[in-house]
């Protein structure tokens, strides 16, 4: 595995960053944790990474594996040469390393790296109905553009102007035949009583 293979390998783990530290060293980090460093100049190791428990004691026993220098404290292992291991068990043994850097993190922090990355892999919701075009007929077949109101033919407004000048003309002949006829009741009443009752004189006998 080359350097090349090594950064492609780094980089598609969720929430990885590189950088390059201490003058010639690359550095992978997650979330600003670094879980694996390899030198960009000839150096007496050309890689160094976390490993389980189990791994570190059985990996410091194998040809070409050390303890690192300076993090062997913290369980990290050194390989003097990039293909030191092959490369299917290389891979395993860094993919170990990111989730155990990764597990050492809060769990708030987890959660909310977790919660970011399944987010970003999600796509966006489809609509069950699709949108109704703004330039498509409505019912009635008068086309409806946007910003103007709907076209009524020319024989519906005329139909619907002599509607309503009869409807308009048997009002007025209602009111005035109900005019009339209360007329006519007025007059056969004749004048209404004032309510005072006339004196009658009545002459007495000579």
């Amino acid at each position: 595995m080359d350097i090349d293979a090594l950064r492609r390998l780094c980089l598609q783990f969720p929430h990885v960053t590189e950088n390059v530290q201490w003058g010639y060293d690359l550095v992978f980090k997650v979330d600003g944790k670094m879980f694996l460093v390899t030198p960009l100049e000839p150096a007496p190791v050309r890689m160094s990474f976390k490993a389980g428990p189990e791994n570190f004691v059985e990996l410091c026993e194998r040809p070409g594996v050390r303890p690192a220098p300076y993090m062997a404290r913290a369980q990290w292992v050194a390989l003097e040469q990039l293909n030191t291991l092959p490369d299917s068990e290389l891979r395993e043994l860094i993919a170990e390393s990111y989730r155990l850097v990764f597990e050492k993190l809060p769990k708030s922090r987890q959660q909310a790296l977790q919660s970011l990355h399944e987010n970003s892999g999600k796509k966006a919701p489809i609509s069950q109905k699709p949108a109704r075009s703004l330039n498509k007929p409505r019912s009635g077949g008068d086309d409806v553009s946007p910003g103007r109101k709907p076209r009524v033919k020319a024989k519906n407004l005329a139909s619907r102007g002599a509607a309503t000048a009869s409807s308009q003309r048997r009002l007025q002949s209602g009111e005035a035949s109900a005019a009339k006829k209360r007329s006519l009741a007025a007059k056969k009443k004749g004048p209404a009583p004032t309510g005072k009752k006339k004196s009658v004189k009545r002459g007495g006998r000579g």
